[in-house]
């Protein structure tokens, strides 16, 4: 089974297929943290240019993510904003321009299930001005489930939403007690949206066990 770990770094999710018996491969600008079948290229070049059995994109969140929405506009004057026209919001122009650019970008995995392909899209919860350039009027917005790492084995929260085509919602595997914030609640650092992006182990395993049984291995 040929399959497709659009934008990771970490190659946790990678591994968890390959350690299945799958022809599994990441993808992302970054070098892999874990030795093995890895493109340091564009994830939509390779999306497109290969053909794949199944895909689970992770798209960049920072820009379409609910807990950043406050940095795009304000309703007093500040450095880099400007006023919106016909209103009295000062909006961020970089920052709309990277959530238009964000949103472009998860539309091509959005556009590939659509096609008929089988892919699962993770983001955390998104701001309704993502939605808004992201989906259609005519089309549902919302998630296909919302998981959470405590439902996989980890006792922490971190809500995590799939957009879901062509496959089945994730199953529960180990739900747990003792559940902390803990991503949420890492100080500044340089590296910590790399901790932030990190998938799960539980999660990761859940997938490839619950998903990997479905499909047929290309000849």
């Amino acid at each position: 089974m040929k399959i497709l770990i659009a934008c990771e770094y970490s190659g946790t999710v990678r591994e968890a297929f390959s350690k299945l018996g799958n022809n599994a491969w990441s993808c992302d600008l970054l070098p892999t943290e874990i030795p093995g079948n890895h493109y340091q290229e564009d994830a939509i070049k390779i999306l497109w240019g290969e053909k794949w059995d199944m895909v689970i994109a992770h798209p960049p969140c920072t820009y379409l993510s609910n807990s950043g929405v406050r940095w795009l506009a304000s309703k007093k004057p500040k450095d880099g904003y400007v006023k919106a026209k016909n209103s009295d919001i000062y909006i961020n122009p970089e920052r709309w321009a990277k959530v238009v650019e964000s949103a472009k970008f998860f539309k091509q995995f959005k556009l590939y299930g659509k096609l008929g392909g089988k892919i699962a899209i993770e983001n955390p919860i998104m701001h309704k001005y993502g939605k808004e350039e992201i989906f259609l009027k005519s089309e549902n917005s919302q998630p296909t489930q919302i998981i959470q790492p405590w439902q996989f084995g980890h006792g922490e929260t971190k809500a995590t939403c799939l957009w879901l085509y062509n496959l089945p919602n994730l199953e529960a595997t180990k739900i747990v007690e003792g559940r902390e914030q803990r991503i949420w609640k890492m100080p500044p650092r340089k590296d910590r949206w790399k901790e932030r992006s990190r998938t799960f182990e539980g999660i990761a395993q859940a997938m490839a066990q619950q998903w990997g049984c479905l499909l047929e291995a290309h000849p």
